[in-house]
Formats: structure tokens, sequence, C-alpha cells
């Protein structure tokens, strides 16, 4: 009887939290359904994967903006492109600079200011490619990821307003779906008085 009082109110604790939101149009959902996963060869392995954060259920992502620390002669340790923000938008709502959206993010680095959204002319987005810093050696400053492109599914292609060390690696393969919808990325968090790199990789994940 206790064991089955126990899978009861652990169920109702799941259900519980799986409904919470925060509203528009900022949303955390963490969800387990997509159809396929995009990543690119050039990521770097600093930090640890964060949280898999979804569209809700029938969103899809049609712009995006980016959390940047700019470069500064005066601050030596520069980490460059800490998060990334994907703004989702309804099938029947997918023309630029929709009013209705939600905003989903993994983990963050801890420095820079967000870049206004970028929005599709059209369609959602369907592939990425990222601007990356490798391993300078040491002594030097790491930036490791910069900055970050998408395509959309109407074709016009999206360039976010990152930094500019490093080099532009292939791009992932295209969604298997409708388009993206969700994210998960990979963070360094604060060294202390070591190197500070903050965002390293990203995966994308695409639904029908």
């Amino acid at each position: 009887m206790h064991h089955f009082f126990f899978i009861f109110s652990l169920l109702a604790i799941i259900g519980h939290v799986s409904g919470q939101t925060t509203g528009n149009p900022w949303e955390r959902i963490i969800d387990g359904r997509y159809r396929s996963e995009l990543t690119v060869t050039n990521g770097m392995t600093w930090g640890l994967w964060g949280c898999k954060s979804m569209c809700p259920r029938g969103r899809y992502a049609a712009g995006f903006s980016l959390r940047v620390e700019k470069p500064s002669s005066v601050i030596y340790d520069n980490t460059a492109l800490n998060g990334i923000r994907l703004h989702c938008v309804s099938r029947s709502k997918e023309s630029s600079g929709s009013h209705d959206y939600t905003t989903i993010e993994s983990d963050l680095g801890n420095w820079g200011e967000w870049t206004d959204i970028k929005w599709c002319g059209s369609g959602f987005l369907k592939d990425f490619q990222l601007r990356v810093q490798s391993d300078q050696g040491f002594g030097f400053d790491d930036t490791a990821a910069n900055n970050i492109r998408f395509t959309c599914t109407g074709g016009f292609v999206l360039e976010g307003d990152g930094t500019n060390w490093g080099n532009w690696g292939h791009w992932s393969p295209t969604c298997h779906g409708r388009g993206i919808c969700g994210i998960k990325t990979r963070i360094e968090e604060s060294q202390g008085r070591r190197d500070d790199t903050a965002l390293n990789d990203v995966i994308m994940f695409c639904c029908d």
C-alpha cells in the first residue's frame, strides 16, 4: 500500500511540474518529442551539456537572438557567444516579427547582452552553421563559439550579431520535419581566475 501511494504521489508531482509554464513571450519547456537532431562538427568541448528546451507543440522557431559579450581591449578574457534564444511561432503565423511567439533557451553563460531578434521572412529555421575559435593553446585567450547562422525554409539566411574570432564550420544537416523546435547548449561555467569560454557547442531539434 505504501508503494502504491508513493508511485501515485510521484506521478502527480511529475504531472504538475511538466504542466508549468512562465507565459508568453518567455517560456521554458523541456520535452522528449522531436524527429531529428542537428549537430555540427566544429563545436568545442569545454563545459557540460545543458537541458533540452522545446517549443510548445505546434510551434516552430522562426527567429533567434544571441547573448554576446562584445570584444574589449580592457577585458583580456573575452567569452564571445554566451547564449542562444529561439523564438517559436505557430504554423499559421510564420510571418516575420510576429508578436505571438514563445521564447525558449537552454543553459547560458554569465556575460554579455541580448541582441535584437532576427526573423525569417517566411517559414521556419531549418539548419545552422557555427562560427568557432579553436583551442588557442596555453596562455592565450579562448572564446569557443562566436556566432551562428540559420537558413529559413524559405531559403533566406540569417546571421547573428556575434563576434568574429574563429571560422565558420560546415552547415548542419537540414531538418527532417517542418522546422527547428528545440535547443540544447554546451556551456562552460565560470572558471574564476582562469580562462572562460561560455558557449562551446549547440544541438538543435526538429519536429514534424
